[in-house]
């Protein structure tokens, strides 16, 4: 029991210490500062690609949404990439200045849809710029993003993606959870020299580049954990900007929740054993932190609920059952990993739908519980998280 309790602690106080070390440093981040390009001069030519797949409700208000930018109508171009649309909905993007490609795999997944999109559409671009189905970019995204490429020693960013609905409970927490992210593993982790670690959508590229990356891929869940670590393995750090904001839409129901929360947890567990002696090797003959930090230590986090409740627990616990380890100890990890919470939540965010969205966290916690028994095989089909139509909040 001794040496369990022991085990514990490390585990729990190592993971409260690293949230607070990029809590406290995301405070001190600062978005690049650039100018805006003169009109007519140094455009990118930017492919903004939005896989998608059966979002039949969501296509047309996120194609009219995603229009809506100050960007130079000539230099972007929408690509819908359409599985298993219906015929109508197809007929309806065609009133649309967009490009719509159709594609109907027997086993779908982000990275086939992708690639397959980028083969048919050429190599004329400059940028790719990934959105999901739901996503909707601020009008200032794609110029914000043209600015920031013209370092041409950028070759990745990872723009701030922000909640779109906070229409109940569940998709508040899911964008509280989102914001938290936001600020300790991408503010947090650029402020101390660290790369951004990607989300999946909100993020551009060097067109050639990606091309080249996602086509030695093959993942069926977490496309966005093994991109970043095949360009971290390439030395290509992802800069973190929240000025190139788009808006992601947060589930709203247990089921999604269940669903979505399965597919991240398998994906950390497939990716730590996939790159963790690889990590190992790096860390120790390059130097290379950032990889070992997106691959061992991020992956061996247990998700930020399971961690607040298991380590609720085992403080009351300890008060109680000798030898289950000094209730200090516990004590000092929940005053660490608290005020990095606290550090982490966005002002804007602390009202009173925070407040009444806290009565969720103990039916979210058994829903995590249950996730993290069941993902056996999460990672081996496509998981599907269903959207709706709403607006931008």
């Amino acid at each position: 029991m001794e040496i369990l309790s022991n085990v514990l602690i490390f585990y729990f106080g190592f993971n409260a210490l690293y949230w607070f070390l990029f809590s406290f440093s995301g405070k001190f981040y600062r978005p690049r500062k650039v100018e805006a390009v003169p009109q007519g001069k140094a455009f990118n030519k930017i492919a903004v690609l939005i896989p998608a797949y059966k979002e039949d409700e969501v296509i047309a208000s996120v194609v009219r949404g995603n229009l809506a930018q100050d960007y130079p109508t000539e230099f972007f171009e929408i690509v819908v990439i359409a599985d298993g649309f219906r015929s109508d909905t197809l007929e309806d993007l065609k009133q649309y200045p967009v490009r719509v490609i159709e594609v109907n795999f027997e086993q779908s997944t982000k990275v086939k849809a992708l690639n397959f999109a980028i083969e048919a559409i050429g190599d004329q671009y400059d940028l790719a710029m990934i959105l999901d189905a739901d996503n909707i970019m601020e009008k200032s995204c794609l110029s914000r993003m043209n600015a920031l490429f013209v370092d041409q020693e950028l070759r990745a960013v990872q723009g701030q993606r922000m909640a779109k609905n906070d229409n109940n409970d569940m998709a508040v927490l899911d964008g509280l959870s989102e914001a938290i992210n936001n600020h300790i593993y991408r503010s947090g982790h650029l402020a101390l020299g660290f790369s951004c670690p990607l989300i999946g959508s909100g993020m551009a590229f060097r067109y050639r580049m990606v091309k080249r990356i996602l086509s030695q891929m093959a993942s069926v869940g977490g496309f966005d954990r093994e991109l970043e670590l095949r360009l971290l393995r390439e030395g290509v750090k992802v800069l973190y900007d929240t000025k190139a904001i788009t808006y992601d839409e947060k589930v709203q129901n247990s089921n999604n929740f269940y669903n979505q929360r399965r597919r991240w947890i398998s994906t950390q567990f497939v990716y730590l054993r996939k790159y963790f002696v690889e990590a190992i090797l790096l860390l120790f003959r390059d130097g290379n932190l950032s990889f070992f930090d997106n691959a061992v230590v991020r992956n061996s986090q247990l998700p930020r609920l399971l961690f607040l409740g298991f380590m609720f627990l085992f403080t009351a616990l300890s008060a109680f059952v000798p030898y289950f380890g000094s209730f200090q100890a516990w004590a000092a990890i929940v005053g660490l990993t608290v005020l990095s919470v606290i550090l982490a939540i966005p002002k804007s965010m602390m009202n009173r739908k925070l407040i009444f969205a806290m009565a969720l966290l103990p039916k979210t916690f058994f829903l995590m519980l249950k996730a993290l028994f069941s993902v056996k095989g999460a990672n081996k089909k496509f998981i599907h998280t269903t959207h709706s139509s709403n607006d931008v909040k």
